[in-house]
């Protein structure tokens, strides 16, 4: 059963910028890499101050991609998040089947 999700990463805000932009590639990469998609275009933030220090960082690039893809199916694309050493932060949420609706993500997972 295919699924909706949502994924927020933060790159290190002192890797240079195109460095942090490739982030973007190797995480879409990972989600159709499993059989997913992603859905529309990832939400490239730019260069964010933190609220507060984040492992003695004050600043970071945020991503946010949302996709579809089936349970458990990026289990691993978490894991290479957590061991990499440009990633501050990631956090992977299942967005419930109505907000999954409201955003047009259930035309791909039927």
């Amino acid at each position: 059963m295919m699924r909706a999700y949502e994924l927020m990463v933060i790159v290190d805000g002192d890797v240079e910028d195109a460095q942090a932009q490739s982030w973007t590639k190797v995480v879409t990469d990972g989600i159709t890499k499993v059989g997913g998609s992603v859905h529309g275009k990832p939400d490239w933030w730019g260069k964010r101050q933190f609220a507060y220090p984040i492992h003695k960082k004050e600043s970071g690039y945020y991503l946010v991609v949302e996709c579809v893809a089936a349970g458990g199916a990026l289990d691993e694309l978490e894991r290479s998040l957590r061991l990499a050493d440009d990633i501050v932060r990631h956090k992977l949420i299942r967005l419930p089947d109505a907000e999954a609706e409201r955003r047009g993500m259930t035309d791909t997972a039927a």
